[in-house]
């Protein structure tokens, strides 16, 4: 069902100048039995299920500047506009289509700085619902009439984002007030946002420096500092004291820096003479001891 009535009469499908007119009835319209409406009031009536609908404000010099706003029930319950709809099949078709219009009234006190005009609201379970959808009403009368009146109930009206405005769009954010703390196009809540941002990215940061820490010994305690070690107590030996002070001087220590000794390896290497990049003296050789060969073993037996 597409918003906009087209007349069960109408022969192709008519242009979007033409939709645009029949998106809304004005209510003193069907006062008269005249005109294209005269037959979808008779036996054509409906309801519109709705949560809210949109009306522009206009501002500045010549109204040039509109700003949108979203008008819905204070008590959050869905609307239902009084509307009117018809069904066609154009020529070059064989599907039927239908179609609807809603019914506008004088705006109420509370809308009468945003427009001057709205739609007809009734409440659900009214006696205005029920006249107005009741089937057995097939001539338009002043009962149906008095039906068409501005809503009486506590309406909500806020401005919501400019893109609401362009054909096609389509965001759940369109019917959240631009002042709103849900709303992610407001500036103030961008710059909460990056705020918010950086803190948390702090705390990360110290998230993550904790959960890199070393695993401690479950032996340490929640300082990290060693224990204090249990004392033990000596038992007293039979050898005089003196006797156990000497031993302790003259033992060997195991931490002691002169008990360490030289590496016999490495203690007996001699450095290397370096040849004088200045002189050509020939470095003098050592004289080769004569070794006295090979002895016989009876040498050893005559000493």
């Amino acid at each position: 069902m597409r918003w906009g009535l087209v007349p069960f009469w109408t022969k192709r499908s008519p242009d979007y100048g033409f939709l645009m007119r029949t998106i809304n009835c004005r209510s003193e319209s069907l006062l008269d039995d005249r005109g294209m409406w005269t037959s979808m009031k008779r036996r054509k009536r409906c309801v519109v299920a709705c949560q809210g609908f949109y009306e522009w404000l206009k501002k500045g010099p010549g109204g040039k500047e509109k700003v949108p706003h979203y008008v819905k029930r204070m008590d959050g319950e869905l609307m239902y506009f009084a509307g009117l709809w018809d069904c066609v099949e154009y020529e070059d078709s064989t599907e039927p289509l239908y179609t609807y219009t809603v019914i506008t009234t004088d705006s109420n006190p509370q809308l009468q700085f945003l427009h001057d005009r709205m739609p007809v609201i009734l409440d659900t379970g009214s006696e205005a619902m029920r006249v107005w959808l009741d089937p057995g009403r097939t001539t338009w009368s002043r009962e149906l009439q008095a039906v068409l009146k501005p809503f009486e109930g506590e309406l909500e009206c806020y401005p919501v984002p400019k893109e609401v405005g362009k054909v096609g769009n389509n965001s759940p954010d369109f019917v959240v007030p631009v002042s709103s703390k849900e709303n992610k196009g407001n500036i103030a809540n961008f710059f909460a946002n990056a705020n918010k941002g950086g803190a948390v990215k702090k705390e990360d940061v110290v998230k993550d420096e904790q959960e890199h820490r070393e695993t401690k010994d479950t032996e340490w305690s929640e300082d990290n500092a060693p224990k204090p070690v249990s004392g033990v107590k000596r038992e007293l030996s039979d050898e005089p004291v003196a006797e156990d002070l000497k031993k302790q001087k003259t033992g060997p220590s195991m931490t002691s820096p002169k008990s360490v000794q030289p590496s016999p390896s490495i203690s007996g290497v001699q450095p290397k003479k370096m040849r004088s990049a200045t002189r050509n003296n020939k470095p003098v050789k050592t004289p080769e001891k004569k070794s006295t060969g090979t002895q016989p073993i009876t040498k050893f037996l005559h000493k």
